[in-house]
């Protein structure tokens, strides 16, 4: 792959067009930021749950205010990435340097805002219980499942995933005429694409673009486009296995970064962990720095913050910072292998010896503390049944097209989700009913599950 390559102001669903918008005060990349932000679908994101549940007396984040913070983040590492490409091939274009150095970090803040714009209700539980709904599938419905959907439609639905969707919301045109999706560029949607293959080749830990899907069967010929625009190659040249896009490691560094700081936040006001404990892991962080960063300097100013909340405001700026320092070198130095597409590992996971510690200690107290905490297991639990039953009831519906309860239930799927009676219809209409229900906030979902069970009628 070639820095000069990796850019394109090509939108999705469009006839092909070179050049950035020629407009000054809103370019391309930019439009990019403001389509996401200003989306049905992303405002949806304030009514998902990101850890904790939602919502209560205590404000959490949730997956908008996580998407918001991870964006504002990764604008700083596509700033710092930016300056540093172009500062190292100073001799290239203008239309280069001006990318890299001024456009780059439009790129990466609108793939971060995005990068969970596909995730179902009730956090990752609601990829589970996607996937255990279809795994379960028996009888007729299975049947049919197993007869009618080719091996890789079924992986799909079996191996439900939130990246891969997320590239669906933004590209798919659902019942609209124009094409495209949301029309992002090519570039800020190669920067979400974490595991840039398809469902049947996903899901194989043994590489890190594998290790899940980027990309269900529907949007294959999209992502062939982008691919072949950014001259992204072809890992397997049997299979839709490709290298991930080098802009995808800053945009996966901003979420690691965020999401290690933030669970911690929110357990700190939930009164699941304490202050010294948050002290006792993040200021570990300076352990091995010098000058700003020193530990001394560093446990001084956050000693003399009276206030506990601003305390944590304090550490997480500034392990922020030193963070976003550290990825971008890390980036730069793996120049070459990002290039070839043969960087097998995240930027978070080749920090050095001293701070990889830091975050394995801090994952694995996360684990036993945060995610396995009463209330999140209470959320998550609740998911399963919930998405499951509205799964059941829709599904039923396209199965049984002519019964009286599927008719009625099929009036309450929106007209922007198809559903047809046509032959070789069963994947779209399987797949336009999970596009419904992974849309749904988990407001809604509740809401719906209440009413259609009869313990809510208003």
């Amino acid at each position: 792959m070639k820095w000069q390559q990796l850019y394109s102001a090509q939108r999705s669903g469009t006839a092909y067009k070179s050049g950035n918008s020629p407009q000054h005060i809103r370019t391309s990349y930019v439009r990019d930021y403001d389509r996401i932000i200003f989306s049905s679908a992303f405002r949806r994101l304030q009514n998902k749950t990101q850890v904790f549940p939602l919502p209560g007396a205590v404000f959490v984040h949730n997956r908008l205010t996580h998407s918001l913070e991870v964006s504002s983040v990764g604008r700083s590492l596509g700033k710092a990435a930016g300056d540093a490409i172009a500062d190292k091939y100073h001799t290239e274009g203008d239309e280069f340097r001006d990318f890299y150095r001024y456009e780059l970090p439009s790129v990466i803040a609108a793939a971060c805002l995005a990068h969970d714009i596909g995730n179902p209700p009730f956090g990752h539980s609601g990829e589970d219980a996607i996937r255990i709904f279809f795994n379960e599938l028996q009888g007729e419905a299975k049947k049919r499942f197993e007869t009618e959907l080719s091996p890789l439609q079924q992986r799909d639905l079996l191996f439900f995933e939130g990246n891969a969707n997320a590239f669906r919301v933004l590209t798919h045109h659902f019942n609209e005429v124009r094409q495209g999706g949301f029309q992002l560029t090519y570039a800020t949607l190669a920067g979400i694409i974490k595991y840039p293959c398809d469902s049947l080749s996903g899901f194989n830990k043994s590489s890190l673009v594998t290790k899940k899907s980027g990309f269900f069967s529907t949007e294959i010929e999209t992502y062939l486009h982008l691919a072949e625009e950014l001259g992204i190659p072809k890992i397997d040249a049997s299979k839709n296995i490709f290298a991930r896009h080098p802009f995808v490691f800053l945009v996966e560094a901003a979420d690691d970064i965020c999401y290690r700081i933030i669970d911690f936040e929110d357990a700190f006001r939930l009164g699941i962990i304490s202050i010294e404990k948050i002290a006792e892991l993040f200021l570990a962080f300076f352990d091995s720095e010098s000058g700003y960063d020193a530990r001394t300097k560093v446990e001084q100013s956050f000693n003399g913050i009276k206030d506990d909340n601003k305390k944590i405001q304090f550490l997480r700026a500034r392990i922020i910072n030193l963070l976003v320092q550290k990825l971008c070198d890390i980036f730069m130095q793996h120049e070459d292998a990002l290039l070839s597409g043969a960087l097998g590992r995240s930027l978070m996971d080749m920090l050095p010896d001293t701070h990889s510690q830091i975050i394995n200690t801090i994952d694995q107290y996360s684990v036993s503390n945060i995610y396995n905490h009463r209330s999140v297991v209470e959320v998550e639990l609740a998911g399963y049944n919930i998405i499951g039953y509205l799964l059941n009831a829709f599904v039923y519906a396209v199965l049984q097209p002519n019964s009286a309860k599927a008719k009625k239930l099929r009036n309450l799927i929106p007209a922007q989700f198809v559903i047809n009676d046509g032959n070789n219809s069963l994947y779209s209409n399987l797949q336009a009913i999970t596009d419904f229900i992974a849309g749904m906030t988990d407001l809604y979902a509740v809401d719906m599950y209440q009413k259609m069970t009869g313990t809510k009628f208003a």
